[in-house]
């Protein structure tokens, strides 16, 4: 398996506004056991997303789909940036 750990910033006062869009577009992606969004309470902008995947292959070929390409062109304009990015190796666990 392939996980993904990762903090994205939403620009000053959007958070809530990138979390409905990322939420509400979520599809099915072939590969993808896990994808889960999270506030973090310890920062007003900040956006937890930890993903479990099959496969690294599978992660990189979801980035192509319609439904994700879409998402992110909306999302795109309410993201700020990314200050954590963590590539893991997941092993099994509740809900995997």
């Amino acid at each position: 398996m392939y996980g993904l750990i990762g903090r994205m910033l939403a620009a000053p006062g959007r958070r809530e506004e990138l979390l409905d869009i990322m939420l509400d577009d979520m599809d099915f992606m072939p590969g993808c056991l896990s994808y889960v969004l999270a506030r973090d309470p310890s920062h007003e902008d900040a956006i937890w997303i930890t993903e479990v995947w099959d496969s690294a292959e599978d992660h990189k070929a979801s980035l192509a789909l319609p439904s994700v390409q879409a998402t992110i062109a909306k999302a795109r304009p309410l993201i700020a940036g990314f200050d954590n990015r963590y590539e893991t190796e997941p092993l099994g666990g509740i809900g995997l």
